[in-house]
């Protein structure tokens, strides 16, 4: 079986004289390309195309990515918390730093780590323990901070993974590596390579979705290649739904067209598009053609799925008062659902706002309050309906935050700046343990002092819980094989069930 995924071709009509003329002048610059020992078709294509193709491997199958064992989820939704959560204020308590309030970070901890250009010519490194409190919660109990009271409701269907590690120290290569596995733009984006790999189960509906919360604080941009395809065909990129009144732009019939008229235009396109492609060879012209009549099928499905009107009065309370506001998180929480429910593979929330440098007490109690209940709603609403054991849920950010404050210290408020070595992330869901916690840092949460995972090792996890081969899920470019992965990643085989 290819990896090409198979679309349903619209309705041909019969040929207008105009496009059989202009097939005659693509078949005339075809005898040029083919003349002249092939030079006439270097310059041509350097001019009319100047980016490099690419190509699956000629060995690669769906078969041959596919694990030998079934996969556990179908579906993922993965909540970006952007700028990087503090795991002091979170999840990964540390009583001991209380009596050490104020002093310096010992050498011995630091070891010389680099640190980011903010902090690194401050003559002292203050530690500053969390002025929040944490409590046990739930049959495992476990330590939860008392800002996320809804996900300590929730923790017994947790897996925390309090040893993540990154070498990106700055937000914009951090974001992109845990995005596409490299630092530097250019790369698919992680639903890009899923969407690639397993395709689409609903065919009205893209199978890579993308919700950006309205209601976040703007410290850190986002940009579009973090969902982006990056060497792959276009038809595998993340599509952006939006609040308002066009959640899909450009989606909408132009004012005085109607349904006929578009689908009129577009079997006129597809019949152009059909005659390029027999030119040229482009894969990139058969994605263009499947994007428009995706398109199409979406003028109907979109407005559907974004109706939340009809959910009960229970289901907008479990997420919260803001899910009635669309374009929030809590909103944007509750359509994740309505989308996996259709089958869609890839949902990802991006929730801006987690970069406190300073003020960080106001500051992340501002974002948890944000976000809590309706994530915990989330998670009780996927149960309830009996998604959750085959879909895979995702809570993290790019990376941690340090011990020491950034800046003036006091017993009522501090900064932290970025920390790369060791931060908390958590899953939950189709094929990780429950109430579990997997590794463990040292008193300062500096330093990882058991069961360290790699970003890599987070993204080959997830590929297989989706039942594919992060070694084996590879696309040629530029005559190199990649992967999300690119050399690197090993399962994290102690929070599998």
């Amino acid at each position: 079986m290819s990896l090409h995924h198979h679309h349903t071709p619209p309705p041909q009509i019969a040929r207008d004289p105009d496009l059989t003329g202009l097939k005659s002048q693509l078949d005339r610059r075809n005898f040029l390309l083919r003349t002249a020992s092939g030079l006439g078709a270097v310059a041509l294509g350097g001019l009319l195309n100047n980016r490099a193709w690419g190509e699956p491997t000629s060995e690669q199958t769906l078969e041959t990515i596919r694990q030998r064992v079934a996969p556990k989820a179908k579906r993922v939704v993965y909540l970006f918390m952007a700028g990087g959560p503090s795991q002091f204020e979170t999840f990964d308590y540390k009583p001991k730093l209380t009596a050490m309030l104020g002093k310096n970070l010992p050498d011995s901890v630091r070891q010389g780590q680099r640190l980011t250009g903010m902090s690194a010519n401050q003559a002292a490194l203050p530690i500053a323990p969390s002025r929040y409190q944490f409590a046990r919660h739930g049959k495992t109990q476990t330590w939860v901070s008392e800002l996320l009271p809804y996900t300590a409701q929730v923790v017994d269907e947790l897996c925390l993974i309090k040893s993540l590690f990154t070498e990106q120290i700055n937000h914009d290569p951090a974001i992109t590596f845990f995005q596409t596995g490299h630092q530097l733009p250019g790369r698919p984006s992680i639903g890009s390579w899923v969407n690639y790999g397993l395709g689409s189960e609903n065919q009205n509906l893209p199978a890579f979705i993308v919700l950006v919360s309205k209601n976040a604080p703007k410290d850190q941009p986002l940009y579009a290649r973090l969902w982006g395809n990056g060497f792959l065909p276009s038809e595998y990129q993340g599509v952006q739904f939006r609040a308002g009144k066009d959640p899909v732009l450009f989606l909408n019939n132009p004012d005085g067209y109607d349904g006929a008229d578009r689908r009129e235009m577009l079997d006129y396109l597809s019949q152009l598009n059909q005659l390029q492609n027999e030119s040229w060879g482009d894969p990139e012209v058969n994605a263009r053609i499947s994007q428009y009549e995706m398109a199409f099928r979406m003028q109907t499905s979109v407005p559907e799925v974004m109706d939340t009107t009809h959910e009960s009065d229970d289901v907008f309370d479990l997420y919260g008062p803001d899910s009635r506001d669309k374009g929030t998180f809590a909103a944007n929480c509750l359509l994740a659902r309505k989308l996996l429910e259709k089958d869609v593979r890839f949902v990802q929330l991006y929730h801006q706002g987690w970069d406190h440098h300073g003020a960080l007490p106001k500051g992340i109690a501002r974002q948890c309050q944000q976000v809590d209940r309706a994530t915990a709603g989330l998670i009780i609403d996927l149960k309830r309906r009996g998604l959750l054991e085959d879909t895979l849920v995702v809570w993290g950010g790019e990376f941690g935050r340090t011990v020491y404050s950034q800046g003036k210290l006091s017993t009522t408020d501090y900064g932290r700046d970025h920390h790369p070595r060791c931060f908390t992330m958590w899953m939950a869901g189709a094929g990780v343990k429950a109430g579990f916690s997997y590794g463990q840092t040292d008193d300062f949460s500096y330093n990882i002092v058991k069961d360290p995972v790699h970003v890599h090792d987070f993204q080959a996890t997830l590929l297989h819980l989706l039942g594919l081969d992060h070694e084996q899920l590879i696309y040629k470019y530029q005559g190199r094989r990649f992967r999300l992965t690119d050399v690197e990643g090993k399962l994290i085989k102690g929070i599998l069930v």
